[in-house]
């Protein structure tokens, strides 16, 4: 099943977002290589695709997993988590409908 993972950055997180970024797009990117990531993305502070220094207010992931524990299970170790860009998450079950 498709589940909805995103997080909700920490005040002035850019420095600590860009140190944990290539370990973040590494687990992405392994997720990708397996066929079950249908979209990751982070969410602009403002509304610019390069934000610069305003940063970003948080990232959302789509992503196949056996069950939503295993999806909670993902999300708690991903650098973005540990390293404490994300200040709160939120997984749930998503349901695609278009495309």
């Amino acid at each position: 099943m498709l589940y909805a993972l995103m997080g909700e950055d920490t005040p002035d997180s850019l420095d600590k977002r860009l140190a944990a970024r290539p370990a973040h797009l590494a687990r992405l990117q392994a997720l990708a290589d397996a066929g079950r990531l249908l979209l990751a993305g982070p969410m602009p502070a403002i509304d610019s695709p390069d934000p610069g220094p305003a940063g970003f207010l948080g990232s959302l992931i789509v992503a196949e997993f056996a069950s939503q524990a295993e999806a909670e299970a993902w999300m708690a170790q991903d650098p973005y988590v540990t390293d404490g860009v994300f200040a709160r998450t939120v997984v749930r079950p998503f349901k695609r409908v278009l495309p």
